[in-house]
């Protein structure tokens, strides 16, 4: 294994602007901890209306950011980089990313990976043929597939979709920028993400629900693209879009927060919600959802609090007040151990070292080198 220097290269959605997607926090830290471990980063954006009219800043200390308007635009500007890169990673859910995959696996000398931010709907859609971004004949070409979700998914792709390399890489938070913060407090139980409708009935059930039976308690939801017929309890505050720079205050201002899970990672368990590490960095309770593995990451009823029906959510906000902030430090302490961009950074780069030996020795064994027998030398 080695620690040396490498340059990395990173397609991804979105670095620029966190606007309705999960990507951007992930690549900020990740790429921020590949950084200070001495790599050179660059990452890769395609310019989308959606994101140029929500952007944060268009430039990083840590890697050096590159928009493109087009497939052409990106092979004709950055084919150097990617050739000459030590790694190239493709990210889920990039406009354009099978096209893309094929050109990175074509162009690229280094080593090749898929970083899947979304694996449970990858796997499904290319199951149903409707996946944009990965289709099932690119995944043998990435040398290594790093997913969001772990467990028994892993094997899958590996032995069923004949990745050469399957590997957990789940979210993680950056402990600079989510940590405990005295804030005036709004909000008994608070809940932050896009809109989602297999999402919705589980919002409906374990927070609209609760609010409109529980007047004394107040509520938030923050998170765009929400339906307008959408009949909110007066009690609920409504916040369209919350930049990142404020997620943290926002945390901060609740008693409990709500994580839901997406159907499909629920189903296949063993992914966590970035939301779930951001929100125990900042000290606060967490009321969530249950899925399989959940216990890898937090210790049900210790660290963190399973709910499956309001009746559940509303003892939860009658908890007593020191009872809620041991169970937020015990989450806080796990997270700070076990999932910051700095241990996640430290994970990719051993995976990559360990893909980047086994290549060096499949490479070796396919070398033959043919010599003549000694008698007609001489």
């Amino acid at each position: 294994m080695t620690n040396k220097p490498r340059s990395y290269v990173f397609l991804g959605l979105s670095i620029t602007s966190a606007w309705g997607n999960g990507h951007a926090t992930t690549y900020r830290g990740l790429l921020k901890e590949l950084a200070r471990l001495g790599h050179s980063v660059t990452f890769l954006e395609r310019d989308v209306p959606w994101y140029a009219a929500n952007r944060e800043f268009c430039e990083l200390p840590y890697c050096t950011i590159h928009l493109y308007e087009s497939l052409d635009d990106l092979e004709s500007r950055f084919a150097h980089i990617v050739r000459t890169a030590d790694a190239v990673v493709v990210g889920s859910y990039i406009p354009e990313g099978i096209a893309a995959g094929r050109w990175v696996q074509s162009t690229a000398r280094g080593l090749k990976a898929f970083y899947d931010i979304d694996t449970p709907v990858t796997l499904n859609d290319i199951e149903n043929g409707s996946c944009e971004y990965l289709s099932a004949d690119l995944i043998p070409g990435y040398d290594l597939y790093f997913s969001f979700t772990g467990g028994p998914m892993l094997k899958l792709i590996e032995r069923k979709l004949r990745s050469p390399r399957a590997r957990p890489l789940y979210c993680s938070v950056d402990p600079a920028l989510y940590f405990p913060q005295v804030v005036s407090e709004r909000w008994d139980l608070a809940y932050l993400g896009t809109y989602a409708a297999d999402r919705q009935p589980a919002l409906q059930k374990l927070l609209m629900n609760v609010a409109q039976t529980q007047p004394e308690f107040s509520f938030a939801v923050a998170g765009p693209q929400y339906p307008g017929d959408i009949a909110w309890p007066e009690n609920v505050e409504r916040i369209d879009h919350l930049p990142a720079a404020q997620h943290r205050a926002f945390y901060n201002a609740q008693h409990f927060t709500l994580n839901i899970t997406r159907r499909d990672m629920r189903r296949a368990g063993y992914s966590p919600s970035v939301r779930l590490f951001e929100a125990a960095a900042c000290g606060v309770p967490i009321l969530t959802d249950t899925w399989p593995g959940i216990s890898d990451f937090f210790e049900p009823g210790s660290e963190i609090l399973p709910v499956s029906n309001a009746v559940e959510v509303a003892r939860c906000l009658r908890m007593p007040l020191e009872q809620r902030r041991a169970i937020a430090q015990r989450a806080r302490a796990r997270t700070l151990k076990h999932h910051t961009a700095a241990v996640r950074a430290e994970q990719f780069s051993r995976d990559v070292d360990v893909s980047f030996e086994r290549l060096s020795r499949s490479n070796k064994r396919s070398t033959v080198v043919v010599t003549e027998p000694a008698s007609a030398l001489s």
